[in-house]
């Protein structure tokens, strides 16, 4: 072999080798590259923080946070309990939410009911970000940007049952058809890096819904193949064994009691129950009567339903309540709001002869398509007390089946767990107790116990595949909303209208001197839900006699402070009336100067 062709056979030999070695090289980037990706993936957690929704029911909403992006699900309302005097509505703390508003990519809502999308337009004031709703709950919270002046500066964006939506890097949202007493509901299949979550929002299992439309369990069978990190799901019901009954069996009932009743038919139902309403309607048709409807909120609801194509009727069902005197009795049916016995509501006025256009009759069947909310039985039951006292009929849970509940009970419940099959389970919605029922109908599902969620508003939780630990806490609570004020009634406030709803008022007024110090006039008394003064008058004057001796001994001790003078009169008064009356009003001193 000459020298030439050794030297050319050398230098193939050195090429293939260093094309080997840059081979091998890349071989050695690509994978120890996959390794670096991993250990970033394993250093980042997914933070879900509820800030409503547990250990209560309503305002729910939740926080989903990965690295510098948030979402959020739902934003609802409560309504205020027995000691909240004078408030209106109780809407959720999203103070973590003003802090971190440019994480923020969307509000994600499962459904149109209050306590889901009743707080979007407080939020929207304080922080404006796009909302994603199906098309039925977009029109209920379209109708609340109007009225609170928002929907021209708000992002509504309508999406589909079955879509899919991507909200910054690391979010995607699946909207899965669920079954509720509202259509459109959606569960949330919500994947991040660290997992699929699979959030059912309010749910129950309805094989033969009003409008056809069954749940996408296919769907839900789907992703708990594919692997779901956390079921979050609805305890409202968790304490009920067994199924809750289909919203078709009610039509049923209705028919029998709209066939061949001569009297006027008045029923009460929840606002937001559309296929309730429906119902109501296919009875009134095929019965020939007409719907007259009572409450803002119900006509509010029909007419969104009907403008959407959620309520199917002849265009001349519905007839104007002032037209009510034109039609006999077996000719119309009369739809209102107040099946909770509401003290405003249309219902609770009628029952007490207080409403303007609707006067209950013995000639009246009052159909109550509600069961009490707890806390609620008392009000409800006055109102049944109140119309058959005037001598209407009245049917309502006990005596007929004219109400199911939109929630699933534990084999509902159970279904859901087998289809999802997830690694981690958080009960939501619901007081404790339900979420503890929840929590072993899981454990019954083999769900090991360690890996089951126990969490409460405001609370951290971390997870990803390695694991999930509560690991902190955020800013929650509640807000009270009284008429246009938002936030400025707390627990101080609370406190003094509980103190004058249970002793009242007294009011003591005097003028004094401001070089001398000396009393000019008074003291006055002035009492307001404490004692009638005119039969009360020997106490007054002891009241009086007192605030003047308190006042002569600060000046005997050259005390001219005022704020001074005021506590020791308050504190004297406070023990004196007690002493006498065993009653603790509010007493405000009042000091003038001339």
């Amino acid at each position: 072999m000459t020298e030439e062709k050794l030297e050319k056979k050398e230098n193939i030999s050195i090429k293939r080798k260093e094309k080997s070695t840059r081979r091998t090289n890349t071989t050695k980037k690509s994978r120890t590259k996959p390794r670096y990706s991993k250990e970033i993936f394993k250093a980042s957690k997914l933070k879900i923080i509820p800030l409503g929704g547990l250990h209560e029911v309503g305002k729910n909403i939740t926080v989903f946070e990965y690295e510098n992006e948030i979402i959020v699900v739902d934003c609802g309302i409560s309504f205020p309990e027995d000691d909240m005097l004078g408030v209106d509505l109780v809407i959720p703390d999203i103070t973590y939410l003003e802090r971190n508003v440019d994480k923020i990519k969307g509000l994600i809502i499962t459904h149109g009911h209050e306590d889901h999308i009743g707080s979007v337009p407080y939020l929207l004031k304080k922080i404006n970000i796009p909302i994603y709703a199906t098309r039925l709950a977009a029109g209920l919270i379209r109708s609340k940007l109007e009225e609170h002046k928002l929907l021209r500066s708000t992002q509504l964006i309508e999406v589909m049952q079955g879509q899919t939506i991507k909200l910054g890097q690391n979010f995607k949202v699946e909207f899965i058809r669920s079954s509720h007493s509202i259509p459109d509901s959606v569960m949330l299949g919500i994947t991040t890096p660290t997992g699929t979550i699979l959030h059912t929002g309010d749910f129950k299992v309805d094989y033969t819904p009003i409008d056809g439309k069954l749940m996408d369990f296919g769907r839900i069978a789907e992703l708990g193949n594919k692997g779901i990190l956390l079921l979050m799901s609805d305890s409202t019901n968790s304490e009920r064994k067994g199924f809750t009954m289909s919203e078709s069996s009610i039509g049923e009932v209705f028919d029998k009691l709209f066939l061949n009743c001569t009297k006027r038919i008045v029923v009460a139902t929840f606002a937001s129950n559309v296929h309730r309403v429906q119902q109501i309607v296919n009875s009134a048709v095929k019965y020939n009567r007409k719907i007259a409807v009572c409450g803002r909120s119900m006509i509010n609801m029909i007419e969104t339903a009907k403008e959407l194509g959620y309520i199917i009727c002849p265009d001349n069902i519905f007839i104007d309540i002032d037209m009510i005197s034109s039609y006999t009795d077996e000719q119309l049916v009369i739809l209102t709001t107040g099946s909770q016995g509401e003290p405003m509501s249309a219902l609770t006025r009628m029952a007490a002869g207080d409403h303007r256009k609707v006067k209950i009759t013995p000639n009246d069947l009052v159909i109550i398509s509600a069961t009490p909310i707890p806390g609620n039985e008392k009000f409800v039951s006055k109102v049944i007390d109140d119309l058959m006292q005037i001598g209407a009929e009245v049917v309502y849970s006990s005596l007929e089946t004219i109400h199911v509940s939109g929630h699933a009970c534990q084999e509902e419940q159970k279904l859901i767990l087998a289809l999802a099959k997830p690694k981690y389970f958080m009960p939501v919605h619901g007081e404790y107790r339900q979420l503890i029922a929840h929590s072993e109908t899981a454990q019954s599902m083999g769900i090991d116990k360690d890996n089951i969620i126990m969490m409460s508003n405001g609370r951290v939780l971390e997870i990803n595949e390695e694991g999930a630990n509560v690991t902190g806490s955020v800013p929650s609570g509640r807000v009270l909303v009284d008429g246009l004020g938002v936030g400025d009634v707390g627990n101080i406030v609370l406190r003094d209208r509980q103190h004058l709803s249970q002793d009242g008022l007294i009011v003591i007024v005097l003028t004094m001197d401001s070089n001398t110090g000396e009393v000019v006039a008074g003291p006055e008394i002035i009492s307001r839900g404490f004692v009638y003064v005119r039969e009360s008058e020997n106490l007054m004057d002891d009241v009086k006699s007192v605030a003047r001796n308190e006042i002569k001994k600060c000046e005997q001790r050259g005390i001219t402070d005022w704020a001074t003078i005021k506590t020791t009169v308050r504190e004297n008064l406070r023990d004196y009336i007690f002493m006498k009356t065993k009653r603790n009003p509010m007493i405000i001193p009042i000091i003038m100067e001339v």
